[in-house]
């Protein structure tokens, strides 16, 4: 297992994160994703801590709150020492309460939150408190000062967000140096071999920033385990089946799947492994959030790992999932490229 530094921090993480998303099964859409219970989400989270991963994410909106709970039951039965995990968890949606205000990225709902998270998962702190999505009636300046105020107090280290578009990010980064106030040390984001939209904009601002990037449903919802071609329907069971998120563009994903399987076949891996692989060459990404349901889904998730793809390989696969043109993207190619390759020149002296 490889760790990454994280963002612009001194923190390491591993490269694979462990999601809860499967923990609990409470609530009808929660349960279609997963619904493992206590003990067997100790043996889930013991194989990983045992393969060298020391980053757990989570959320309270999970199970509406389950998920938290089997977490930090299981760090405590396990007897995890609190400095050898990175617990992240997230606030945004409603967990329990339905009133007026448990929702959303108020201070008044933040506050509230954090605690609840903090008490379902027994710490006296959590790693990396993300925002899980974007509130259109928050101002972004209430949210981030409402961040700093739990990093000054203690309860949180550092603070993320999920699910955010570039411009809103860069807008709360610029709030937070503006004050001196805890800024966004990473994007917790859907990225895949079947959905690159990440690239157009958040990609580049992220490594301008120097933000981290954890990858969420790196398998498209299954669809890139192997289970999925264009002759066959998804084994009974499968997740795809009835919770069919995130959305794609089945046929460019079928195309992909085609060569992945061809290159997963020549080295006698799973289709997923290649999917995976494919992610931890990505420069931009930090972590890759793999769930499971089972201890050998987790196993054969992990084995991606030790999988170097070929230049040859690499270059097929972004062949055949690139991004069509879109504006502005090919007027900055096609007016940066003097720049481009004035710049290539000057560091080869």
């Amino acid at each position: 297992m490889r760790y990454r530094q994280f963002g612009n921090t001194g923190l390491f993480v591993s490269e694979f994160c462990l999601g809860t998303m499967t923990f609990g099964g409470e609530g009808e859409l929660w349960s279609q994703i997963g619904d493992l219970q206590q003990n067997d989400a100790e043996r889930l989270i013991g194989r990983a801590l045992d393969a060298g991963i020391n980053f757990i994410d989570t959320a309270d909106v999970y199970s509406e709150g389950l998920s938290e709970r089997i977490t930090g039951q299981a760090l405590k039965n396990l007897e995890v020492s609190r400095d050898d995990v990175v617990i992240a968890t997230k606030v945004f949606g409603e967990t329990g309460s339905r009133g007026a205000n448990a929702r959303g990225n108020s201070r008044y709902h933040i506050m509230n939150a954090v605690k609840a998270s903090l008490q379902r998962l027994q710490l006296d702190h959590i790693d990396l408190y993300q925002i899980h999505g974007f509130d259109p009636a928050t101002p972004i300046e209430e949210t981030v000062r409402a961040l700093d105020t739990l990093v000054q107090q203690g309860h949180v280290r550092y603070v993320g967000v999920s699910n955010w578009a570039a411009w809103q990010i860069m807008k709360a980064q610029g709030i937070a140096e503006r004050h001196g106030l805890a800024r966004f040390e990473s994007l917790q984001a859907y990225y895949t071999l079947a959905g690159r939209d990440l690239e157009r904009e958040i990609v580049p601002m992220l490594e301008s920033e120097g933000m981290g990037l954890m990858v969420w449903s790196p398998l498209a919802g299954g669809l890139l385990s192997g289970k999925y071609s264009r002759d066959t329907e998804a084994e009974e069971g499968n997740r795809r089946a009835t919770f069919d998120f995130p959305p794609v563009d089945r046929e460019r994903a079928f195309d992909c799947i085609d060569t992945m399987r061809r290159i997963a076949e020549s080295r006698g891996v799973s289709v997923a492994q290649v999917a995976l692989a494919w992610l931890l060459h990505q420069p931009a990404v930090t972590s890759v959030i793999v769930g499971a349901k089972r201890i050998d889904q987790l196993d054969d998730n992990l084995a991606a790992s030790r999988i170097e793809l070929s230049a040859a390989e690499l270059d097929e696969l972004d062949s055949v999932s690139a991004l069509p043109p879109e504006y502005p993207g090919w007027m900055f190619t096609r007016q940066g490229e003097y720049r481009r390759q004035q710049l290539a020149e000057s560091r080869q002296r």
